[in-house]
């Protein structure tokens, strides 16, 4: 994969770009190092990251879908997507959200114990298959999770198979380095 997008050097910053990162990044990490490769590749359109940013900060800090099973749910939405980036970044915030490293494999691969962790996957399999849920899954989501967490939890599926698309075609890769999670997440 040559000749795709690298993150924007920290000497072509402005304030525009820092700009556009403050919903999601602390004053501190608003540089190309902080941020990690996907968001400072994202910058190279401001624009474009000003009207991402508060949207992804919702999903990761203000859903009303518990943490698991917004990791769960990303994890095999990566997984399917084959999408590196969100694999090594959402492995990390799994461990965080107390998943262990055979559930977050399993996780990857569609299993999970439980009939809500299992509607969970079975939701990400069958809304990047066909755009919607079965009768079947959406009645185990909804014994368990509000009206608003389901809401949430479609949501939290779609955007993070369209981010992995955006992450495949833009050649976006794992850190090198562990990037500081944010206690927020």
């Amino acid at each position: 994969m040559t000749g795709r997008l690298t993150p924007l050097p920290e000497a072509e910053w402005d304030d525009d770009i820092r700009t556009a990162l403050a919903g999601l990044l602390p004053r501190r990490r608003r540089n190309a190092e902080g941020a990690g490769n996907a968001l400072a590749t994202l910058v190279r359109h401001p624009e474009l990251a000003k009207a991402l940013m508060p949207f992804s900060a919702y999903l990761l800090m203000k859903s009303s879908v518990p943490a698991r099973l917004r990791e769960l749910a990303i994890l095999r939405t990566a997984g399917r997507r084959r999408c590196t980036y969100e694999l090594a970044q959402h492995r990390r915030m799994a461990t965080k959200a107390g998943l262990t490293a055979e559930e977050i494999d399993a996780a990857v691969q569609g299993t999970a114990k439980g009939e809500l962790e299992s509607a969970v996957l079975a939701a990400v399999d069958e809304l990047d298959a066909s755009s919607d849920l079965t009768d079947a899954t959406w009645t185990t989501l909804t014994a368990h999770l509000t009206e608003q967490q389901v809401m949430d939890l479609v949501v939290t599926i779609g955007a993070y198979a369209l981010l992995a698309m955006t992450f495949n075609a833009l050649g976006v890769r794992p850190e090198e380095r562990e990037v500081e999670l944010d206690d927020r997440l």
